[in-house]
This record gives structure tokens, C-alpha cells and sequence, in this order.
């Protein structure tokens, strides 16, 4: 579908006649993320049984990793989940196949509310996960949603594995598959469906967690498969955890169990026994009491273990040491001051010692070191003071897994944002050593990114990220020393910098404090603006003048949007502008401000203090930040819409279709532009010529070059995109949990000088638009 043409005729509004055309593009892109290290959840790790270094790791948002013991980073096996398939990414379970080394499972869907429309899917592979065939289930799965850490809710029989076994959340019961996981019928005889919600008051917490998890005896082999199997049901008034001493034919309470608290996971050793670690929540950030149990199937006993009967704090990852199965370690989960712990013990729960205990207060005993040294930025600065640290050890620690062939290795997802792990962990048994801890999270990005810019001078790359506030990037082959900080957001909104001053930052997010801040030196510093406006809950969007002397903000919450001249000692209300309004500067006139708001497009000619309105748009507009004007050439501003591409060449006065070939606009930006008459490229996250993908215009978007294939999709791409002002070809573009990824031509190997302002001339054009190769 075309967008309706209204005004003007389209122009050859980038001309720069020095510059001669360029050819036609033959190059390829290559792709990578840029280093930020971890950034997300990672709700379980799930080493094989049968190889050793083959471990795989689930995210919540960020699709599945699979680690590389040659380079000691993680790989992702889902950049190829296209925009339509955006809920692939979340990953509610993983099951590594017991028997086939090579066949591994992932049970794929973000949400199970309204938010997503898609029912869930199986993924399964049987080349360790280079590529995958897809089930379809027939109800929803939810790999970000509340109990996600517990696990793991897809299980493969160890004596047959052609049978598996997957619990389903929403009441959906528990469900078996006969030929690996190509169709699924439901265990109608299995008695409960695990009813516990995480707050019934809300669309997000109401849906119940379900059958979260699975174990097969695989001592228990009979006519050619497990006869014993053991379900938990996510319930806490009746007894949770069901048996099945007849391969399923049959189903009971497992006697003696406690009742009340949720077992988030078990961990069962070579000798039979099970230790289960229980909270009182489904979490992951939640839950206040909890406790650790040994229970014995051959005689039926139940032992409470518990290290310490906490007040504030539940228990998340266990894990059994498969070389001595009397050494197993459990970790508290939510244990927010000053630190969460980790316990260990060498006798099956018996006895237990912590890794850190407290000594003459605020002093802390700590039997491990912490060296971030590898992802600097887990330092955030917060100002803590002793007994609690810097770099926490953890809060979120609902997996915890010993390597089953290396007692010395444990990986541990110990915060929200990273993944950690040590190889001297039998250092643990001598009194005066210490067990090394470090982030093993390089590989892994899992960041949900909402704005990004990449100004013409100082560092290469700015960005705003949702959960963390967002980074400042000097070199993309390193994450950075620290997060945007002074202040620093709970999430990143906006950022947008002055085109003719481009050290001159602003950035907004959401907060307790500051919502706004500002830099005069490139991001080195940041000072948070002396005051907001009245009744600003949340960071918004905001847009600065070319010249840095203005700035604009549509703040959350707010009722307006403002304005200052003094970097947030003062705001003024714009008039003319509804709130909410989405905003955007003229890269080159200062006087010059852009804004939409109910498909209605407005103009400022005063520096942003007041608006006209001047045109409606046929379609509705789309991306975080849908107006942009072009950089070097004055009046001239594109608009992103859920129809295509539009443009206006007289500062909003008039719209035409920027090309044909865009039916749908997702997010876009521009760099600098390569040999030819056009003063920059446009890139495009969308869909061009009934082809979804990553584009490239260096035509004004007469004709696109499609620069990524189907092994680099990255899920939804709505947010934010931006060609390098530096080099062209280069583009870096926003994704929702599998970080920041940048394409480079590959015949790129110099950089071009960034554009200044030219004067454009209108011509009438016969416009035709097709995908060329990249």
C-alpha cells in the first residue's frame, strides 16, 4: 500500500554537484553486536549431560546462547527470528536431548497475555542449534513472564528420547509429544494445572505460572522407556509435585512434601536424591521467605535443609556437583541488601558454609573475589555504602549449575544483568583460599534498546537502553567502563545531540529522580537539568535545536510539552502542541522544530515555542521517534508511518511519498552518503517491495539495497536506527534484547567526511523503486 500523495512533487532534495553517481552497490555486510557484555536476565543454564563445554543459556527477551569453549564467548542462535516472529526471543525453557548429542530444544514465546497474539512454539535442532524446525503449540508460552526462572518446563526421556514432556502455563496442563516434538497431545489425566498467579489484579501478573517443571528417573527404564516421572505444578494451597511410576499411565501426590511455598527447581544427584529450592512468589524479583529440602525417593523421607530461615528473601538456583553428589550449592533469590548469598555444602545439605558472612559490622567475610574487570560498566556507581558492595554478587539467582564434568567450574546468572562463573570453585574447601568470580557474559547482549545516535564528531556511538539508562561508546569492540550516569535512569528514553554543535547531548529517561540530562563534552560529563516541569513521571522524548540553544521535551506523565534555553534551569510551555506529543529538529535552522500527534503534523518557526499545525498524514505514524530531519539540508524532514516512507522538501508543510516501495516503516535514519549527488543515506528497517529486512537508500530511496540476509533478522527493529555521520555504509540499528548490532560494508575501509548544510533544488521526477544487492 502507497502513501496518498499531498503537495508537492517529490525532489532531488540531496543534490551536491561535486559529487558524481555512484554505481550499483555489489558488496555484502557483515554484522556484529557492539560489545556492551550481558546487559539482560538470563533465567537458566543448561549444560549437556553427554559433552562436555556444551552448555546453552535461555534469555527472557534475547533468544538462546550456545557458549564457545574456543573463544570463551557465547554465540546466539536466533539472530535469524525475523520482525514477524518477534516472540520466538523469549525462550521459557531449554531441554539439551540425553541421548543425541546434537538435538537440543527450546520452548519459544515471550508473553501469554494480551500483549502477544502469537500461540507458542517448539524449536527444535539437530546440529546444536545452528538451525531449527518449528512446531507450532496451540496456546501461548511466556518467556517473560512472572516465574520464568523456574525449570525447566520442557524435558526429553533419557531412555527413549523420542518422548518428551512440556508444561504449559494459563491452566493449559501438561502436554507429551511421541515423535521429539513434532506434535503434542495434552495429558488429560494429569490432575492439576498449576493455578498460583503472581498478582491477580493485573493483565501481567493474573496468568497462572502453570507446570514449570520436569524429571525422568532414568534408572527406572522399562519396556523402553522411563517408568518414574516427576511434574511440579505451580500451586500453593494443595500439594505441588505429582509421580508417575508407570511412564504416565497414572498420576499421585508424591507423600510428605511441604506445602505453601513454590519449588522453584530441583536438582536431582547420581544417587536418587532430590534438593529442591522453594519461595513463597514465582518470581524472578520477587518472593520473601523460602527453604531448601532433601528429599529421598527411595524412602520416601523429606529433610528440611534450609541454610538460613530468611525474613526478606526465597531460594532460586541449586545445583548437585555430579562428580560428588553429596556437594551441592543452592542460592537466595531477591536477597536485596546488602547482598544476595550462596551456600554450599559437601554433605548433602547437612552442614553448610555461605560465601560471605558478616564479621565486625558493616565488615563482610568473603570466601570469593569479584573481578570486573572484563565488563566494567557492572560498577554503577550507585554510591553504596559498607555492608553493601558495589558490584553485587547477585539478586535475581534462579539458575546455578555446576559443570557436570568439572567440579571447579559453576556458572551463575547472579543480577539481572549479567551472567557470572569461576574454574577454581573447589577453592571453596580450603578456609584461606577464595574462589575468583567474573563475568562470563561476553557473547551474550541482551539489552532492549530504545534510542541511539551517532553524532559527526566525538564518540562514535550514544545510546538509550531500556532497565540499565544507557552507554556512551568509544570503541564497539569493548564494553564500556560505565553506564550514562549523573544521573542515571532506571531506562533510557530519548537522546538526541545539536546538529552544528554535535558535543552538545541531551538525554531522558525514567527515574526516581532526574528525568534529564545534559552534556557539553561529547558524554564525558553530564549535568541533571535544576528542575522539570510539573508532574513528569518518566523520561519521553525530546528534541534539541541545531545550534544547541534550544531543547524540547515531551516528558512522561506530563501534560505538556516544554521547552528550555537554560538547560533545565527553566521550562516554558510550548503552545500550539497536544501532549504527547512526538518531536524532532530541523538539523540545520535552529527555529526550526517538527512535531505529529493524531496522524497531524506540526511546525514551529520560533525555536519550538509555539506550533501550527500544518498537515495530516494518510497513515498513522510509527517508530519511537517518527520525524527526523535530514542532516546538512534545511526543511527537509522524512516521516515514519505504518504505510511507508513520507517526505516533505518545505519544512512540513507537504508531504509526498519518499518511494513507493515502502509499505511499511519500522524505524530509519541517515549517514553519511557515498560517492553520488544525494547528501546522505537513508537506512530503513521495514519492508520494501513485499521484502522485510534492514535497507539502504543512496538515492533519496528511488531504489534500496536490502543489506542483510535472513541469518541477521534480530527480531523486532521498531525503535531506532542510525547510519554512521563518519563512514559510510555503516549502520547501527536498535534491538528489543538482542543488543545494539551494527552492519559494515565490506569494502568500507575509509572514512568520508561528514555533510554540511547545501541549498536543494525541486525537479519533477518519474519514480520508479526496487531492492538491489547489497
Amino acid at each position: 500500500m502507497s502513501l496518498a500523495t499531498v503537495g508537492i512533487i517529490f525532489a532531488s532534495y540531496f543534490l551536491i554537484t561535486s559529487i558524481n553517481a555512484s554505481g550499483e552497490d555489489s558488496q555484502h555486510y557483515t554484522w556484529k553486536n557492539v560489545e556492551i557484555g550481558g546487559g539482560g536476565f538470563v533465567p537458566g543454564i543448561i549444560f549437556s549431560p553427554l559433552k562436555r563445554d556444551l552448555i546453552y543459556a535461555r534469555t527472557d527477551i534475547g533468544g538462546a546462547y550456545k557458549w564457545n569453549p574456543s573463544t570463551g564467548r557465547w554465540v546466539q542462535l536466533l539472530n535469524w527470528v525475523s520482525a514477524s516472529d518477534w516472540d520466538l526471543l523469549g525462550i521459557d525453557s531449554i531441554a539439551a536431548d540425553p541421548v543425541n548429542v546434537n538435538r537440543v530444544y527450546a520452548l519459544a514465546g515471550t508473553y501469554t497475555n494480551s500483549w502477544d497474539p502469537n500461540n507458542g512454539t517448539v524449536l527444535r535442532s539437530d546440529n546444536q542449534g545452528s538451525t531449527w524446525s518449528r512446531y507450532r503449540l496451540p496456546f501461548k508460552v511466556g518467556g517473560n513472564m512472572p516465574g520464568r526462572g523456574m525449570g525447566e518446563r520442557i524435558a526429553v526421556d533419557p531412555n527413549n528420547n523420542n518422548i518428551l514432556y512440556l508444561g504449559a502455563r494459563s491452566g493449559n496442563g501438561l502436554w507429551k509429544s511421541t515423535n521429539a516434538g513434532q506434535t503434542w497431545s495434552k495429558v488429560s489425566n494429569f490432575p492439576v494445572t498449576g493455578t498460583f498467579a503472581e498478582d491477580p489484579t493485573n493483565d501481567y501478573g493474573k496468568d497462572p505460572l502453570g507446570i514449570s517443571w520436569i524429571k525422568f528417573d532414568d534408572k527406572s527404564k522399562k519396556n523402553g522407556k522411563s517408568q518414574t516421572i516427576y511434574v511440579m505444578a505451580a500451586e500453593t494451597s494443595v500439594a505441588p509435585i505429582y509421580v508417575s511410576k508407570d511412564a504416565g499411565l497414572t498420576w499421585s501426590v508424591v507423600a510428605g512434601q511441604p506445602i505453601g511455598y513454590l519449588p522453584h527447581r530441583a536438582a536431582v544427584a547420581p544417587d536418587g536424591n532430590f534438593y529442591l529450592s522453594y519461595s513463597n512468589q514465582g518470581g524472578p524479583y520477587d518472593g520473601t521467605l523460602g527453604y531448601v529440602y532433601k528429599y529421598s525417593p527411595s524412602s520416601g523421607n523429606w529433610t528440611d535443609i534450609t541454610p538460613v530461615r530468611g525474613s526478606s528473601f526465597g531460594y532460586g538456583g541449586i545445583t548437585v556437583d555430579r562428580l560428588n553428589p553429596k556437594t551441592i550449592m543452592v542460592a537466595a533469590l531477591n536477597q536485596w541488601w546488602p547482598d544476595s548469598n550462596i551456600w554450599r555444602s559437601t554433605d548433602g545439605g547437612a552442614t553448610w558454609n555461605a560465601f560471605w558472612t558478616f564479621g565486625n559490622y558493616p565488615e563482610k567475610n568473603l570466601r570469593y573475589t569479584l573481578n570486573i574487570s572484563s565488563v566494567p560498566w557492572l560498577d554503577l556507581k550507585t554510591g553504596v555504602s559498607a555492608p553493601e558492595p558495589a558490584v553485587k554478587l547477585g539478586w535475581m539467582m534462579e539458575s546455578l549449575e555446576i559443570d557436570p564434568f568439572n567440579s571447579d567450574r559453576f556458572i551463575l546468572p547472579g543480577t539481572g544483568m549479567t551472567l557470572y562463573g569461576s574454574n577454581d570453585l573447589t577453592n571453596f574447601e580450603n578456609p584461606s583460599s577464595t574462589v575468583t568470580i567474573q563475568p562470563l557474559v561476553l557473547g551474550q547482549e541482551e539489552v532492549a534498546v530504545i534510542d541511539l545516535i551517532s553524532p559527526p564528531t566525538g564518540p562514535v556511538l550514544h545510546s538509550s537502553i531500556a532497565d540499565i539508562s544507557g552507554f556512551t561508546h568509544y570503541d564497539l569492540t569493548k564494553p564500556p567502563d560505565q553506564v550514562s550516569i549523573e544521573p542515571r535512569f532506571t531506562s533510557g528514553r530519548s537522546i538526541d545531540y545539536a546538529e552544528l554543535k554535535p558535543s552538545f547531548i541531551v538525554r531522558s529517561g525514567d527515574a526516581s529522580g532526574s528525568h534529564i540530562a545534559f552534556s557539553s563534552d561529547s558524554g564525558s560529563t553530564w549535568t541533571a537539568a535544576a528542575t522539570e516541569p510539573a508532574g513528569v513521571t518518566g523520561g519521553g522524548i525530546l528534541a534539541v535545536a541545531a545550534d544547541a540553544s534550544i531543547v524540547l521535551w515531551a516528558p512522561g506523565g506530563s501534560a505538556g510539552v516544554f521547552y528550555t534555553t537554560d538547560n533545565g534551569t527553566t521550562w516554558t510551555t510550548v503552545a500550539g502542541l497536544p501532549a504527547g506529543a512526538y518531536i524532532g529538529a530541523d538539523r540545520v535552522n535552529p527555529l526550526k522544530f517538527y512535531a505529529t500527534s493524531a496522524n497531524i503534523v506540526y511546525l514551529s518557526l520560533d525555536g519550538g515555542k509555539t506550533f501550527n499545525s500544518s498537515i495530516n498524514l494518510s497513515f498513522a505514524i510509527n517508530s519511537n521517534r517518527p520525524l527526523k530531519g535530514v542532516p546538512g539540508t534545511e526543511g527537509t524532514v522524512f516521516a515514519c508511518l505504518q504505510g511507508g516512507l513520507a517526505v516533505s522538501v518545505n519544512s512540513g508543510v507537504s508531504f509526498n511519498n519518499a518511494s513507493t516501495s515502502v509499505s511499511f516503516c519500522g524505524s530509519y535514519g541517515f549517514g553519511i552518503a557515498g560517492p553520488g549527488p544525494y547528501s546522505v543515506a537513508i537506512y530503513l528497517a521495514g519492508t520494501v517491495d513485499r521484502q522485510s529486512g534492514i535497507f539502504r537508500s543512496d538515492n533519496g530511496g528511488k531504489s534500496w539495497f536490502k543489506i542483510n540476509d535472513n541469518a541477521h533478522q534480530y527480531g523486532s527493529l521498531n525503535f531506532a536506527i542510525t547510519g554512521d555521520l563518519r563512514t559510510y555504509g555503516r549502520v547501527f540499528v536498535a534491538t528489543n534484547g538482542l543488543g545494539i548490532v551494527y552492519g559494515t560494508k565490506n569494502n568500507v575501509a575509509t572514512t568520508i567526511k561528514s555533510t554540511t548544510a547545501t541549498k536543494t533544488t525541486t525537479t519533477k521526477t518519474t519514480k520508479t523503486s526496487s531492492i538491489k544487492t547489497a
